[in-house]
């Protein structure tokens, strides 16, 4: 009985954990996407502005290599911001629940199967004495 509950629990938190991290992923991405609708308006109008300043400063071979150069720096900074997003207080507390009772019930289960093993043991002993 302990250890259906402590599955039901483990089961519980899990679906809690999974439910918090969809709905940050859902946030994310929507938060991204208003994000980038309005920075592809800003590197259209920043495009146009570096490139007539370069081209009227550098030579002209140069504009295109300054402007990809710029584009993959602000591409780096962009794609390492992304990836370090670090998990909620409730996701990280769901995951510890979980793994407590998924290792009671591991341990109820061994328990249980010791005690199968000790009566199953117990009772051949009583057949042979028979």
């Amino acid at each position: 009985m302990r250890t259906l509950r402590l599955a039901r629990v483990a089961a519980e938190a899990e679906g809690l954990r999974l439910r918090e991290r969809a709905q940050r992923t859902a946030v994310r991405v929507a938060l991204g996407m208003v994000a980038m609708i309005f920075m592809l308006g800003v590197l259209v109008f920043l495009h146009i502005a570096a490139w007539y300043w370069i081209r009227q400063s550098w030579q002209r071979e140069y504009t295109a290599l300054a402007m990809a150069g710029a584009d993959f720096v602000l591409a780096l900074v962009l794609a390492f911001t992304a990836a370090h997003s670090s998990p909620g207080r409730i996701e990280v507390e769901a995951l510890a629940v979980r793994q407590r009772a998924v290792e009671s019930a591991v341990s109820s289960l061994a328990m249980s199967s010791l005690a199968l093993q000790g009566l199953r043991l117990l009772t051949s002993m009583l057949r042979r004495r028979r």
